[in-house]
């Protein structure tokens, strides 16, 4: 249920976002590609990532029956007005649903939305719905907005009334060129803090004895440094009073209202998160097609020390609930 595309947007209508930094796909002819921003290369790509055929061909292969998609998260265009960003949003959904129409059985998708208008964003979320998307997928901030921000608490309320699941992914990542210029450390080091800080935003600022319980989210890679590191957030919140000042509850308390996938490419990792969250809490996620996802998708849950019962959960029951498919 964590799996991602990027369509073939030409650069004229990149442009139309924005000439210099808006995302399009290059295409080399060979099944190989490129992702640039204007003029600049992004990321080397190959053609799951565009051509349903070849991506249901890899499922085949390795014995995936259905693929949730979802936005590169390059697609988001948060920084842009939203007189241009609602229209790129919805060009972008509907490039979703045609790629899916190759195999409606085989391929679902998340949609994306504008989230620097909250109101263009609920609009966008029931629009996405209406055509077919079974969820959608949000960056874990907007700027400095966290999970917590009010307009933030409104989308995520508006989801919850709509039964619309919510995937929710680390993107532009802390620390920038300065800190972390090599050896991809945003991804390694910066991707894991920025979806914890997302789910411990909810947590200790109270945000989830606002939010409905119906609300569904779950947060890819795992949960990030969530799991291993809950005992020193149950420390704090004992310890000192600043931490319970709006969290009324110990934050570990607080794991039956959100899901993680399972991207974390361990299996004494993923025994760990399971025990955390439960094993009715976490579902298949393999960041395919791109080169840090699982290699071999569904191998890490098939090799950990799991019964039956939890694999099947892992594997697939627990998002088929999740997503009600």
């Amino acid at each position: 249920m964590h799996s991602h595309f990027f369509p073939p947007i030409t650069q004229a209508e990149a442009a139309s976002l924005d000439p210099e930094k808006a995302p399009w796909l290059q295409v080399n002819g060979d099944e190989h590609g490129m992702i640039m921003t204007g003029d600049k290369p992004f990321r080397p790509v190959y053609s799951a990532l565009w051509d349903p055929a070849r991506r249901i061909a890899e499922m085949d292969a390795a014995e995936v029956d259905l693929q949730i998609m979802c936005a590169t998260p390059v697609m988001f265009g948060y920084n842009y007005p939203i007189a241009l960003a609602l229209p790129w949003a919805q060009r972008m959904n509907d490039y979703a649903i045609e790629l899916c129409a190759h195999n409606p059985q085989r391929l679902k998708t998340l949609a994306q939305v504008p989230l620097q208008n909250i109101d263009a964003a609920c609009q966008e979320a029931s629009r996405a719905k209406s055509i077919g998307h079974i969820g959608v997928q949000i960056g874990n901030h907007f700027g400095n907005k966290d999970m917590d921000d009010a307009d933030m608490l409104t989308f995520l309320t508006h989801c919850a009334n709509e039964d619309i699941p919510l995937l929710v992914h680390p993107w532009d990542m802390m620390g920038g060129d300065q800190r972390m210029k090599k050896w991809m450390l945003p991804w390694l080091v910066a991707m894991p803090a920025e979806t914890q800080l997302g789910i411990l935003s909810l947590i200790l600022s109270g945000a989830f004895e606002k939010l409905p319980r119906s609300l569904k989210i779950c947060f890819a890679h795992g949960g990030g440094s969530f799991a291993f590191l809950l005992g020193r957030v149950d420390n704090a919140w004992r310890e000192r009073d600043i931490i319970r000042e709006d969290c009324p509850n110990l934050p570990s308390s607080y794991v039956d209202r959100f899901y993680v996938d399972s991207a974390v490419f361990d299996t004494r990792a993923l025994e760990l998160l399971v025990d955390v969250m439960g094993e009715e809490r976490v579902m298949l996620g393999s960041d395919y097609p791109y080169p840090l996802g699982e290699q071999k998708i569904g191998k890490l849950i098939r090799d950990s020390r799991f019964s039956s019962q939890a694999r099947d959960r892992l594997l697939s029951g627990n998002a088929r609930q999740f997503f009600g498919i």
